[in-house]
């Protein structure tokens, strides 16, 4: 594929894109997480808290139809929307890792003014103010609960079938990450939800607890099985990059 500042060719590359947008429908989804009842020590979240009391809580999200990209973003896609650079093919690469949240949303945003599309994000100096326009037709992060709701694709377990099969993992791995598309998808056609790359999910974790974090999910090709699965969500600063650690996108409507 040739640069898209070339006139026509963004027409392709558009076309090529949206081939990988998988149309999903809404519903519901139960989440949960374990709420930690003790205080920090520090006021920036750079110590750790006090002892380890932890309440499970849940809550129920109602989903809108969405659309959601079959593979995370890719280093060639990543680097082309960023940098122009040339890639060929679009597909079957090794997902972009070390990119920060912020990272994420300002190649959502960069897309998105590529192929004529509104930008879904106001960005600020201060993270957690930046505005998410929900009208807006451009590419977006998947909010937390969409993630789960697309990795679980209504299935019922922590896996939607057998980890070596769906995942890239610490025991099948051999330590480094995998180009997307090898194993299994879930059965709504969307590969490497689980395993190879954590992905960054739009939403602040905790604002009272933890500031400006943001959530990201699923584990990668470095955790433990344990830590590969549905429900699997962390958290960390908008600036955090780590080497298994990348984002998929969205669109709210085509």
């Amino acid at each position: 594929m040739t640069n898209p500042k070339y006139g026509s060719d963004i027409e392709y590359f558009q076309k090529e894109l949206m081939n990988l947008m998988v149309p999903l429908q809404g519903g519901t989804i139960e989440l949960r997480d374990y709420l930690n009842m003790n205080k920090w020590f520090s006021s920036d979240y750079t110590l750790s808290s006090p002892g380890n009391n932890k309440k499970a809580i849940t809550w129920t999200a109602t989903i809108e139809p969405f659309y959601v990209m079959k593979y995370p973003v890719t280093q060639q896609l990543y680097h082309f929307v960023m940098h122009e650079e040339e890639i060929e093919p679009m597909i079957n690469n090794l997902p972009i890792a070390e990119v920060s949240w912020i990272d994420s949303i300002s190649f959502c945003n960069k897309l998105s003014r590529m192929l004529g599309r509104t930008e879904c994000y106001t960005i600020t100096d201060e993270s957690e103010h930046t505005i998410f326009k929900k009208t807006a037709n451009g590419f977006r992060l998947l909010s937390d609960a969409e993630w789960q709701y697309a990795c679980k694709a209504g299935t019922t377990g922590y896996r939607y079938g057998s980890i070596d099969q769906i995942a890239w993992y610490q025991e099948n791995s051999d330590g480094s990450v995998h180009p997307v598309g090898q194993l299994l998808p879930n059965p709504w056609g969307l590969f490497d939800m689980i395993g190879n790359v954590w992905e960054w999910c739009w939403d602040l974790y905790d604002t009272e607890r933890y500031g400006n974090y943001r959530v990201f999910r699923g584990g990668s090709w470095a955790e433990a099985q344990n830590n590969c699965g549905s429900t699997s969500r962390r958290k960390s600063m908008p600036d955090f990059k780590i080497d298994d650690l990348g984002f998929r996108i969205a669109l709210t409507k085509v």
